[in-house]
């Protein structure tokens, strides 16, 4: 990576958590990386290309990173420990991804706008629970997961508590621990675990 492009991906990253993405300019992103708006959309085409750029590159956890293993794991491991690092590194993102994202729906036309971009780029927040209920679903086919368990409901439980919990530690002083992710897997586990 060009350092002139970590550099406006870090500016971007700092201007969207202020400001939020729907406030955000690529002018300020601009200014915040000392570079012209010219020289920013020759690494980035727009708004959304920087916006998943700082969400895979400048947010704790590494949440894509370990989504893009779980193919690699099935089979390997406890199913629990999987899914408790998955939630960690879920609760991480979205502790810190949800201020800059949360003010585009103040906003019903950026939000379409930005849905349209996704879609284009292939990317958006279902990939998340499509990449935790296609593991299950491997698992349930190596017979570490019940037959009969709903490998996207699980998938949606899990993120789901992830994401509120996320959520309630911006308006509260509920916080997202490891603890935190130990004890929503630890919940899951009966829906998850073949008898015997």
């Amino acid at each position: 990576m060009s350092d002139t492009r970590a550099r406006i991906v870090a500016a971007a990253a700092q201007v969207m958590h202020t400001r939020g993405l729907a406030r955000t300019t690529t002018k300020e992103i601009a200014r915040a990386a000392d570079c012209s708006e010219a020289l920013l959309y020759k690494h980035f085409r727009a708004k959304e290309d920087l916006f998943l750029a700082v969400l895979r590159e400048r947010t704790p956890g590494d949440l894509e990173r370990l989504l893009g293993t779980l193919a690699d794991r099935v089979g390997r491991g406890a199913v629990a420990d999987t899914l408790t690092e998955v939630a960690a590194a879920a609760l991480a993102f979205y502790q810190e991804t949800f201020p800059m994202a949360a003010s585009i729906f103040s906003e019903p036309r950026l939000l379409a706008a930005h849905r349209g971009a996704l879609a284009e780029r292939g990317a958006g927040p279902q990939h998340v629970n499509t990449a935790v209920a296609d593991y299950l679903r491997a698992e349930q086919a190596a017979g570490r997961v019940r037959a009969d368990a709903d490998a996207d409901a699980l998938a949606g439980l899990l993120l789901g508590a992830c994401f509120q919990r996320a959520f309630l530690s911006h308006l509260t002083d509920l916080t997202a621990t490891p603890e935190l992710a130990e004890a929503l897997v630890r919940e899951l586990l009966p829906g998850l675990t073949p008898a015997g």
